[in-house]
C-alpha cells in the first residue's frame, strides 16, 4: 500500500461483507508546476500590447511587399493584385539597392565601433574621477542622450555650416562644406550619431564596473597588469552579459538610423551619395509612391537584423555565457 491509495469496503455480492480495494487518490499539483504559468500571466499585458504595436505592423509589412501597392491602389483607380516576390526580385535588381546596402552595413559598422570604444572609455573615466567632475559628465552625457535626434541633427548642422558654423572658423576651414563630399558627409553623421548614442554604453557599463567587486580589480593592480590588461582580462569577461545587450542594441539603432541622414545630408546627399536602407526605403515609398517596394526594403532590414542579432547571440552561448 502506498501513500497515494486508501482503503475503501465495497459490499459483496452475498451482503455478508466486503471486499477491501485499493482506490487511486489524485497526486496534489507539485508548487513548481502550480507556479510554472504564474509568470506568463504576469507578463500577459505586456505580451498583448507588443503583439498590438509590433507583430501586426510586421504581418502589414510583409503582406504589402508582396502586393502591387502604389498611388494608383492607395486612391482606388486600380486593384490590388499579388505579385508574389516580384518585388524582391526588382529589388535585387537594382544596383543603386546594392550600393545602399553595403554604404548602411560599412556605415553602421562604424557607428557601433566608435560608440561601444567612447562608451567604454568613458565608463571607465568615471570610476577614476572624483564626485564632483563624474556628476557633470553624468549630466552632460545625459543631456546628449535626451536631446531628440531632429534637434541634435539640426544643431550639429549649424556647427558645421560653412558660412555660419564656429567649427570651420575654429579649425581655420573657411567655406569648407562637410556634406558636400560623400565621406565627409557620413563623417558627420557618423559624429552626431556618436554624440546621442555613447551616454547608453558609458552609463550601462558605468553600472556593470560598479558592480564588480573591489577586490578583484585590486589584485589584478597588484599582480602589476596595466589598465588596458585589466580591462582586456577582468572586465570584459566580466561585463560580457552587459557588452552583449549595448552591442545588440547599437547594432539595431545604428543599422536603422534615419533622422540625421535625413536632416543633415538633405535627404540622403548630392544624388543619393549618402543614402542608407531606412532613407532608401523612405523615397522609394513615400517620395516614389512606390509602397511595395518600400515595404520589401523594410522587411529584408527586418531579417538582416534578425540574422545578426541571433548569430551574435549564438556565438556568445558558445562560449559558455549565460543571458
Amino acid at each position: 500500500m502506498t501513500a497515494d491509495t486508501t482503503l475503501h469496503k465495497a459490499p459483496g455480492r452475498s451482503g455478508a461483507g466486503g471486499t477491501t480495494v485499493r482506490a487511486p487518490r489524485r497526486r496534489p499539483a507539485s508548487p513548481a508546476r502550480r507556479s510554472g504559468w504564474t509568470p506568463w500571466l504576469y507578463l500577459l499585458p505586456a505580451l498583448v500590447l507588443l503583439g498590438g504595436l509590433l507583430v501586426y505592423p510586421i504581418y502589414q509589412l510583409g503582406l504589402i511587399s508582396f502586393l502591387e501597392y502604389t498611388q494608383a491602389q492607395v486612391s482606388g483607380g486600380e486593384p490590388t493584385t499579388f505579385q508574389g516576390f516580384g518585388n524582391y526580385t526588382t529589388l535585387f535588381g537594382d544596383g543603386q539597392f546594392w550600393q545602399v546596402l553595403l554604404a548602411t552595413v560599412l556605415f553602421a559598422t562604424a557607428c557601433v565601433l566608435a560608440t561601444l570604444f567612447t562608451g567604454c572609455a568613458l565608463a571607465v573615466l568615471l570610476t577614476r574621477i572624483r564626485a564632483l567632475p563624474r556628476l557633470a559628465l553624468m549630466m552632460a552625457a545625459l543631456g546628449a542622450w535626451a536631446t531628440p535626434a531632429i534637434t541634435g541633427s539640426t544643431v550639429w548642422v549649424f556647427l558645421f555650416d560653412p558660412d555660419f558654423g564656429p567649427v570651420n572658423k575654429v579649425l581655420g576651414l573657411g567655406d569648407f562644406s562637410w556634406t558636400y563630399g560623400r565621406y565627409s558627409a557620413f563623417a558627420l553623421v557618423l559624429l552626431e550619431v556618436l554624440w546621442c548614442s555613447f551616454p547608453f554604453v558609458m552609463v550601462t557599463v558605468y553600472a556593470g564596473i560598479r558592480a564588480i567587486p573591489a577586490e578583484v580589480l585590486e589584485a589584478a593592480s597588484l599582480d602589476g597588469a596595466s589598465q588596458w590588461r585589466i580591462w582586456r582580462s577582468v572586465m570584459a569577461p566580466m561585463l560580457r552579459p552587459i557588452l552583449v545587450v549595448v552591442t545588440i542594441q547599437s547594432v539595431i539603432w545604428d543599422f536603422k538610423v534615419f533622422t540625421q541622414i535625413y536632416v543633415m545630408t538633405n535627404g540622403g546627399g548630392i544624388a543619393g551619395q549618402n543614402l542608407v536602407l531606412n532613407v532608401y526605403a523612405y523615397q522609394k515609398a513615400f517620395a516614389s509612391s512606390q509602397y511595395s517596394l518600400g515595404s520589401a526594403i523594410g522587411v529584408v532590414m527586418l531579417v538582416i537584423l534578425l540574422a545578426v542579432t541571433l548569430v551574435y547571440l549564438r556565438l556568445v552561448r558558445r562560449q559558455g555565457e549565460e543571458l
